[in-house]
């Protein structure tokens, strides 16, 4: 609007509420509105050519997700790529969000069918349990399985993950999961910044407790260039989507927090949080009351200010897959959890100790099976690789029929009296196990498809054999190793 202030000697008539002006001031005040609309119509030009020579900024992120130890590309390796080229050949972008998550390669029970199966090992402790061994002026020596790991740190796993794994296993009650989540931030096709950040699930169980504790950290928080990182919110969420039987109940604590922004997560000391698990004795299936479950973690991420996020929008570490079992033959305290993923039984060839000869027997039998007896040309024993496990057996009568079955092999090749000068008759796979000499007579395979003289046999001594045997029940017992096909382990011979 525009405003004329007039002098009264200027106005020569008013009627009708209509303001009349001597013909010299409506000429000036014509002159002035038309420049006046001039002036903002040449505004108008200068404004929408400015914006069209400079449009709003297109703000893009890429974002993908690969193992935790892949190396992100800095962000000046980002600039030199074009823009059909802006991930990195060590990265993958995730696929829907509600794709069931990977299961590590050793994954036994229920879960390990529930989704894809990796294709290769986990990473695994490389510590090999040690043998204690107790020694007095009467007894002999006696090698004890320790007890297994109860506890991770996040360096740990850090540490174990490496630069191209997804899954560690450090014990059958310690075992982590974790993912790199890398965004690249363009600015009207153009790289002007990356972000990156690591997501930890690192799960562990007490020694006895029925409780599986899951701890999350946020590690490797860096930012560099021109981002929003500061509208870049991240959302951490845990679902249970699958139990066995389903109708167990599980009891859950600790805290999974609201979304949070990069920035703000960056800022703290130690980002991260816990939830835990339980599921009481009573609900699982017999004999062993066991109730399986497949624990997800998952991310969600978004962007604000103007940012356009694509690519893995979410992101699913592996699962971890925990049991809970009250197995008597395990023990008698109300039974406890465990994660089903498949270890190793330890044994050494090392001079000085005590199951030595059963180690050989057990090395002899995978490296040069045709050389041992039983005669079998195609003779293949399992337990070497997660993906052939040995499965324990408990039923006294079928490990009965195993023993009897090794001791017609040692009887056959080494004569009646292979027992003289001290000696037992060593089988493996052990009369523990459903593997066992006895796994093709009829009465337990009717079908006729487990292969028969699968197995070795051999007379060793009478204390290598007994160490062995003692290594081998303390491994079932500290492991919670239980009887069937629901459950297995390997051996490692060192």
């Amino acid at each position: 609007m525009i405003n004329f202030l007039l002098r009264s000697d200027q106005a020569i008539e008013q009627t009708g509420g209509c303001v009349y002006f001597r013909s010299r001031t409506l000429r000036k005040a014509k002159r002035l509105a038309a420049a006046l609309t001039l002036a903002g119509l040449l505004v108008q030009l200068n404004t929408s050519a400015a914006e069209a020579d400079n449009p709003p900024a297109d703000l893009r992120v890429i974002s993908t997700m690969g193992p935790l130890g892949a190396k992100p590309p800095s962000l000046a390796e980002l600039k030199h790529n074009d823009a059909q080229q802006l991930r990195s050949d060590t990265l993958t972008s995730l696929g829907p969000d509600g794709q069931r998550g990977e299961a590590a390669f050793e994954t036994v029970g229920p879960a390990s069918s529930w989704a894809q199966r990796a294709g290769e090992p986990s990473a695994v402790s490389a510590a090999t349990p040690s043998h204690r061994v107790a020694r007095d002026a009467t007894a002999a020596p006696t090698p004890l399985y320790p007890e297994p790991s109860h506890t991770m740190t996040a360096k740990e796993c850090r540490d174990g993950l490496g630069t191209d794994k997804k899954f560690f296993i450090k014990s059958r009650f310690a075992v982590c999961s974790g993912a790199s989540f890398t965004q690249e931030w363009v600015q009207n096709n153009r790289p002007v910044g990356a972000s990156t950040f690591g997501f930890l699930a690192i799960g562990t169980v007490a020694k006895g407790s029925r409780t599986m504790n899951v701890e999350y950290r946020y590690v490797q928080m860096q930012a560099t260039g021109e981002t929003g990182i500061a509208t870049f919110m991240i959302t951490p969420d845990v679902a249970i989507p699958q139990k066995w039987p389903a109708t167990a109940a599980t009891r859950q604590g600790g805290s999974i927090p609201a979304a949070q922004s990069f920035a703000a997560l960056k800022a703290q000391a130690d980002p991260g949080f816990q939830h835990n698990v339980t599921v009481d004795r009573g609900q699982g299936d017999k004999p062993d009351d066991t109730v399986f479950a497949v624990y997800q973690p998952s991310l969600k991420m978004r962007v604000g200010g103007g940012w356009k996020m694509s690519g893995a929008l979410a992101g699913k570490p592996f699962f971890l897959a925990p049991r809970w079992d009250a197995a008597q033959y395990v023990s008698r305290n109300g039974g406890a959890a465990a994660f089903s993923y498949v270890v190793a039984m330890p044994f050494s060839t090392k001079a000085g100790a005590p199951e030595r000869l059963a180690a050989q027997h057990i090395k002899d039998a995978y490296a040069s099976p045709a050389s041992t007896k039983p005669v079998n040309t195609s003779k293949s024993i399992p337990g070497r690789s997660a993906d052939r496990p040995l499965t324990r057996l408990y039923p006294k009568a079928r490990r009965d029929a195993n023993r009897s079955e090794a001791v017609k092999v040692c009887k056959k090749y080494w004569g009646t009296n292979y027992a003289q000068g001290g000696k037992e008759c060593d089988e493996f796979p052990f009369s523990t196990t459903y593997e066992g000499a006895a796994q093709a007579l009829t009465k337990y395979d009717p079908q006729h498809k487990a292969p028969r003289n699968n197995f070795s046999a051999r007379p060793i001594p009478k204390a290598d054999n007994g160490a062995g045997g003692r290594l081998m029940a303390d491994f079932y017992r500290v492991n919670r190793i239980l009887d069937g096909a629901n459950d297995g382990f390997t051996i490692k011979v060192s």
